[in-house]
C-alpha cells in the first residue's frame, strides 16, 4: 500500500466520511478554499483507484466512489511508516514529540494511559 499525497489523502478523507460519493459530491464537501477544479478531483479518484485505495460502481457514464481500504488501516500504514523513517522505530521518541507539541489534553493524556493500561493486559505475541 502506497502512502498518498496530501491532495489524495483530502479526497480519502471525505469519501470515508461519505462511504459513498459522486465527485460532485466529494466536491461538495471539501474542507477548503478555494476548491479545486472536477477534473483535479476526478484525476485524483481515478488515481486512487490505481493505487487500489478506491473502486467504483458505473452509473452510465458517471461513477460513484468508495473506500475499498479503511481510514484505520491507513492510518496504521502511515504510523508505521513515520515511525521507521522519521523516529528509527523509536516509539518513546515518537510519543516524546507528539507530547512537546502542547497539542495534547489531559483528556488524551488519559485515554492514552487508558491504551496502554489495556495493552498490558493482553497477552502478547512477542
Amino acid at each position: 500500500m502506497k502512502l498518498l499525497t496530501p491532495l489524495e489523502l483530502k479526497v480519502m478523507n471525505v469519501l470515508w466520511k461519505l462511504k459513498k460519493a459522486f465527485v460532485k459530491d466529494i466536491l461538495s464537501q471539501w474542507p477548503d478554499k478555494p476548491k479545486p477544479a472536477y477534473n483535479t478531483i476526478s484525476t485524483t479518484v481515478r488515481i486512487l483507484e490505481t493505487k487500489g485505495y478506491i473502486s467504483h460502481k458505473a452509473f452510465g457514464r458517471t461513477h460513484e466512489y468508495f473506500p475499498v481500504v479503511s481510514k484505520f488501516s491507513y492510518q496504521k500504514k502511515l504510523m508505521a511508516s513515520v515511525l521507521e523513517n522519521a523516529f528509527s522505530g523509536s516509539v518513546t521518541s515518537m510519543v516524546s514529540a507528539l507530547l512537546d507539541n502542547d497539542k495534547v489534553s489531559d483528556k488524551e493524556l488519559d485515554e492514552l494511559q487508558n491504551l496502554i493500561n489495556e495493552s498490558d493486559d493482553q497477552p502478547s505475541d512477542k
